[in-house]
């Protein structure tokens, strides 16, 4: 009996269908419930940098607060930018063109390959403030967390050239609080560019009867990396 059981097809594609469900949905599972709690810490994190920068700056015209939009992204008023801090709510493997697949801790387990990512964007506060809808963010960072607390960062902070050996870094309070300040210090670093004088020389004129309120033309900063529109080997 048990020799049909082991070779009938159906039997053998449902006991397949057993082991995804017992180890790979089990583990994305288990990698979203600590990419949630991990996420819950920073926010804890961002909001005590928060209250210790107000002790240290007394102008009340420099923005300070965060603002939550449920349960999975947080948005930070710092200066005149705003950080958004946002849990994508899958797990993402890694590609497997990716050379970390290459590196002895990726082969030693492949659910070492499975991440949450919190994405990290910089937006002008007064975007958000005046719901200017063309204007545009920037993503400077993406956080990619597996089940056991190791990380790595990619991104245009100094996070990415600080974590990349994803076996060596290890989610902790002290990294949590050292990802806040230097994503505030980062977008604070970096000014609104000007923009090319041919980008603005030509309005319509429902855009000119809401200057008062907003100039209705695309605003973002440069972050200080190039665009595609400026070196054309990057297009």
């Amino acid at each position: 009996m048990e020799e049909q059981e082991s070779t009938d097809p159906i039997a053998q594609n449902r006991n397949h269908l057993t082991q995804l469900l017992l180890n790979k949905s089990a583990l994305k599972q288990d990698i979203a419930h600590e990419s949630v709690v991990i996420f819950n810490e920073l926010k804890a994190q961002i909001k005590l940098e928060l209250e210790a920068l107000r002790t240290l700056v007394h102008d009340d015209r420099v923005r300070l607060y965060f603002k939550e939009r449920g349960d999975y992204e947080i948005h930070v008023y710092i200066g005149s930018d705003v950080l958004v801090f946002s849990l994508h709510q899958n797990v993402f493997r890694l590609p497997d063109n990716n050379p970390l697949w290459g590196t002895a801790y990726f082969q030693s387990e492949e659910r070492h390959g499975y991440f949450g990512i919190i994405y990290v964007y910089n937006f002008l506060a007064e975007s958000l403030i005046q719901n200017r809808l063309s204007d545009s963010g920037y993503l400077i960072s993406r956080i990619f967390l597996n089940k056991d607390r190791h990380f790595f960062v990619e991104g245009r902070t100094q996070l990415a050239a600080l974590f990349r050996d994803t076996e060596r870094n290890l989610w902790s309070p002290s990294i949590c609080a050292l990802a806040v300040q230097i994503s505030f210090a980062y977008v604070l670093s970096f000014d609104l560019y000007i923009p090319p004088f041919d980008l603005q020389e030509e309005i319509t004129v429902n855009q000119m009867h809401y200057m008062g309120e907003s100039l209705k033309l695309q605003t973002g900063k440069r972050l200080g990396f190039k665009m595609k529109s400026d070196d054309p080997d990057l297009a």
